[in-house]
């Protein structure tokens, strides 16, 4: 081997090591800066923030703007699939326990709700207006299922599914929020139309599958009620028979989608309840 051959041959292997050198100094200052910072921030007392259970402010804009976004997307029929349908397929599927929530008589009332024609309030309003005006509606019926019992089991888009104990205090919070929307057209606010369906069943045997059958029950009697219109089962009709200060309309048959046979509906004069 020649002289420069050789030469050749150290240099690149003293190349190699000074690489090799430089790399392990590398990635030993990169744990040492880690460990520096763990260091100090044990130091300050900083600990991993807790798990938040109420989103930040930020997030509630985000999401409510997204909704507004699918809305427009959509359409009237996508947002209703992904709020009603989306609801009752996630709590077939899911199967959140309602069964904490049900009755002495082992029943639970459902409630499904969303706003009615969102694609054009959208239009009409602009997308921050909108975002601000769902965010009230938002507020709106989760302060009145608290002050009737319920229980927000799961939130969609612009759709709710809460859950009662009891056919009469899910159709009284329904009764409510009308009346709530009602005034703020009267104030001059934006006229919103939601429409609610409330449907009561057993949810403790759940073998036979009664509980998912019920959550489509309820699903699609929100989906046959109108804007500012709330729409009862033939059961809560009956629940709802010996209370003087709760009037329906005449139950009428109708079909329900999935749900073999005709099935009785009747609306709620939420004026009175």
């Amino acid at each position: 081997m020649s002289t420069s051959t050789l030469l050749l041959v150290v240099a690149v292997v003293l190349e190699a090591v000074g690489l090799a050198v430089l790399l392990g100094l590398w990635l030993g200052s990169r744990r040492r800066v880690r460990f520096l910072r763990a260091k100090v921030a044990a130091l300050r007392g900083e600990r991993r923030p807790p798990r938040r259970l109420v989103p930040r402010p930020d997030e509630v804009v985000k999401a409510v703007w997204e909704t507004a976004a699918l809305v427009r997307e959509k359409g009237f029929g996508g947002a209703l699939r992904s709020s009603v349908e989306e609801l009752a397929g996630w709590a077939q599927v899911e199967r959140p326990d309602l069964v904490r929530m049900a009755g002495a008589d082992g029943t639970v009332a459902i409630l499904f709700s969303d706003i009615e024609g969102s694609t054009a309030l959208n239009d009409q309003l602009g997308d921050k207006a909108f975002v601000r005006l769902l965010a009230r509606h938002d507020q709106l019926v989760r302060d009145r299922v608290a002050r009737h019992g319920g229980h927000v089991v799961k939130t969609q888009g612009d759709g709710f599914m809460v859950a009662f104990p009891t056919a009469e205090a899910a159709v009284r919070c329904a009764a409510s929020i009308q009346r709530a929307l009602d005034r703020g057209r009267l104030r001059g606010r934006t006229p919103v139309a939601v429409r609610i369906g409330v449907h009561q069943g057993d949810v403790v045997h759940r073998d036979n599958d009664i509980f998912g059958r019920n959550v489509a029950h309820a699903a699609r009697v929100a989906a046959l009620a109108e804007g500012g219109e709330v729409l009862v089962s033939g059961p809560v009709a009956d629940a709802l028979a010996d209370l003087d200060d709760v009037v329906l309309d005449q139950p009428r048959a109708v079909e329900l989608k999935g749900l073999a046979g005709e099935h009785l509906v009747a609306a709620v004069d939420w004026s009175l309840a």
